[in-house]
């Protein structure tokens, strides 16, 4: 057991929690035991008293022992003071330049005894004083690099001074005050006659560009990231081998330019059983990933051949210029991909740590040499990626094309699989004897753990913070929206230690005002909005932050309450949000009302007790009283449903289109809606707290494309909603 003392003072160093509030309200205090577990993902030397003193040492005094920290985020508005931290006796003046990130400079000096001081420190026998430096007006927003030098030009110190603005973008629709909506789909689910059996890109932009002339200015996605073609039915988009790069099987074969010069492909394509294939994937009521990732695998290794062998030299040149432009990243990703296809066909499949030792670093000669022996195979994967970049871009510009005001709303998924690329690129950014999850809440009664590592907030600053600001220019597109999964990433996590269940994790924290700042920099950069998914337990630092740096709030119909118990009203919910009835973590609603989700949890043991269960039913009973008398109230229903015997147990489509229509009668400025809910679907395309129990994301829509965007009924609905939203009903 160590030191009680030094755990102390290295939690509060690393930013762990010792207690917090759970979803009831009810103080919870972490054990002793989850709080050394924690501090070993953080490579500490439990049960070394001595190393932990001289760790803990390190880690209070490496801010004192360094001019300049590793990164300074300034929002210039607020306030344009950085800490410069010096020596006594202080110097009489220093010099200090600023490399601005668009070529130039500016410069100056500073007197450090004339300067207000922010704070002083004795380490051992130093005096360590930090000043306060004023930056000059008129820096641009951006990336800059700030010098501290001797008066004489000897180098001090370095930083990377980034300079944010005071708010993300909204869109001018959002910021003039109209309130649009959209579809929020899961591509994978859907159908189409020309499919490969999953929903691709080709999809999405027929979707944009038929449902924009139903008044939908947005489209909601799933995480878009690269998962594990080896591994095809490792299939959760938000537990993505990468969130840098995409996945593949969203693209369309037939539309890849190289398919019209391949006679090969369009032969095999189009004879023997191939079609059988397609329309056998096409029909069924889940995605058959092997299947899909099988048929289009042997498709689009001819297509890269053809572009290898006979395609034009310009066409050649745009998939070298490409190579060129995306970096080591790229790499890693198509080495680790050729490595798992290797290392699968020997019969070690799984993540990277079940790889020889030799393998698992992406340094060392022995990757090198593989990656040299299998050029082919490396060059493939970039090839894909930069298909699948063509094609999604494609669609963004259909969307833009066709007038939506948005266009695609991305998604980003809260972290990556401990055995995927990103992991084994970058192993020490992550904590790997951790993985990020959820207390028990009233979603997932029992916690999550999700499986997936947590970035480690020490590193992730070391850095200056620039992995963060890679992934999001990696997840923004040009323009339309991104949604931030489990936006408290920004501001803690819940960390559950390996072999420990969820309820005995704690939060650990992570620079918010830092990371807000360079969203919101990334955000006006890409004309991107930015929406924070703020369900589950949500302190009040990150309802704050959202607020303060304009993130639109994400709220769930079902969730959504006024002081006194009845849905929340129409006009009190906050402008900047996005409204849905349900999510892709959550029912339809048509499931949600019968409570038929209810008994699926039941059958998959996902009940703690059955007061629980029997207490889940009779709250729904209740909410659906009380939802109906609300509609009642804003003349969406027949009064008669306000009486308790009058209430149905099963979704009409008229008592479907009136909850839909109350929300899109909310002042919030964005409302999505999901397709399931059009077509009255009942089976959800995911059950928290399953893996192998539930086929999650694999369940399709019940319509193809083609049809259910001209049905009658889905497209009265819809119009009823854009005039809603218009306000002209």
């Amino acid at each position: 057991m160590s030191d009680p003392g030094l755990i102390e003072w290295l939690r509060q160093l690393r930013g762990i929690e010792r207690e917090y509030f759970d979803f009831r309200g009810e103080h919870r205090e972490v054990s002793a035991d989850s709080l050394e577990k924690i501090l070993t993902c953080f490579s500490h030397s439990l049960g070394d008293d001595n190393a932990l003193l001289g760790e803990a040492k390190f880690l209070s005094e490496r801010d004192w022992r360094r001019v300049l920290p590793p990164a300074v985020v300034v929002r210039p508005i607020r306030s344009r003071v950085i800490g410069v931290t010096l020596l006594r006796p202080l110097p009489a003046r220093l010099a200090w330049r600023i490399d601005l990130e668009e070529g130039g400079d500016c410069a100056g000096s500073l007197q450090p005894d004339e300067m207000p001081v922010l704070e002083e420190k004795p380490l051992d026998d130093l005096h360590f004083c930090r000043i306060a430096f004023e930056l000059p007006a008129g820096i641009p927003l951006g990336y800059h690099r700030i010098r501290i030098a001797s008066e004489d030009g000897v180098p001090l110190a370095h930083s990377d001074l980034i300079v944010v603005p005071e708010h993300c973008y909204e869109p001018p629709a959002l910021a003039a005050g109209r309130r649009l909506w959209g579809l929020s789909v899961q591509l994978y689910s859907l159908r189409s006659a020309r499919n490969w059996g999953i929903g691709d890109f080709t999809d999405l932009a027929e979707l944009a560009t038929q449902s924009a002339g139903m008044g939908v200015d947005v489209i909601g996605l799933n995480p878009l990231h690269a998962l594990f073609p080896s591994d095809p039915d490792q299939c959760s988009p938000y537990g993505p081998a990468s969130r840098l790069f995409l996945n593949p099987i969203y693209i369309d074969p037939v539309a890849v330019p190289e398919y019209a010069r391949c006679d090969a492909a369009r032969l095999h394509v189009e004879s023997g059983e191939f079609p059988k294939r397609l329309r056998t994937m096409r029909a069924a009521s889940h995605v058959d990933y092997a299947g899909v990732s099988a048929a289009k695998d042997e498709v689009l290794r001819m297509l890269f051949r053809t572009l290898e062998e006979n395609s034009d030299p310009d066409r050649r040149s745009e998939f070298e210029l490409f190579l060129d432009s995306a970096g080591s990243e790229l790499k890693n990703l198509c080495i680790f991909y050729a490595l798992q296809e290797y290392f699968s066909e020997s019969g070690r499949g799984g993540g990277w740590q079940g790889w020889p030792a030799a393998y698992q670093n992406p340094e060392s000669e022995t990757v090198a040499a593989f990656a040299s022996d299998h050029r082919e195979s490396v060059r493939y994967h970039a090839y894909l990626q930069w298909i699948a970049r063509a094609q999604l871009d494609a669609a963004e510009e259909a969307a833009a094309d066709a007038g939506m005001e948005i266009g695609l709303y991305r998604d980003l998924a809260v972290g990556v699989s401990g055995g995927g690329a990103d992991t084994w690129a970058d192993p020490a950014l992550f904590a790997s004897a951790a993985s990020v999850g959820a207390p028990p809440d009233a979603l997932a009664l029992q916690g999550q753990d999700w499986g997936i590592p947590p970035v480690r907030p020490d590193v992730l600053r070391e850095r200056g913070f620039r992995p963060f600001i890679e992934l999001l220019r990696a997840n923004m597109g040009h323009g339309g929206a991104l949604r931030i999964d489990h936006v408290m990433v920004l501001y803690r996590l819940w960390w559950v230690p390996r072999g420990c269940t969820s309820a005995e994790g704690t939060y650990v924290y992570y620079d918010l005002d830092a990371l807000m700042g360079i969203l919101a920099l990334e955000s006006q950069r890409h004309r991107c909005l930015v929406i924070g998914e703020d369900l589950g337990t949500v302190p009040e630092a990150i309802r704050h932050a959202i607020s303060d740096y304009g993130v639109y709030s994400y709220r769930v119909f079902f969730f959504e309450e006024d002081p006194d118990g009845m849905p929340r009203r129409p006009g009190n919910y906050p402008e900047k949000a996005l409204v849905t009835v349900s999510t892709h973590d959550l029912p339809p609603l048509a499931s949600y009302w019968a409570a038929s989700d209810v008994e699926l949890r039941t059958r998959l043991s996902l009940y703690p007790d059955e007061e629980l269960r029997r207490g889940t039913l009779a709250e729904r009973a209740d909410q659906r009283q009380r939802i109906l008398e609300m509609l009642c109230h804003y003349g969406l229903c027949a009064d008669g449903h306000a009486d308790k015997s009058e209430i149905p147990v099963s979704l009409d489509p008229a008592l479907n289109e009136a909850i839909h229509l109350y929300l899109a009668g909310s002042r919030a400025r964005l409302m999505v809606v999901q397709p399931e809910d059009l077509l009255h679907m009942d089976e959800p395309v995911n059950v928290p707290g399953t893996s192998e129990e539930y086929p999650n994301w694999r369940r399709k829509l019940s319509a193809d494309l083609e049809d259910w965007l001209h049905r009658e009924d889905v497209r009265t609905l819809a119009g009823h909603i854009s005039a809603r939203r218009r306000g002209d009903a």
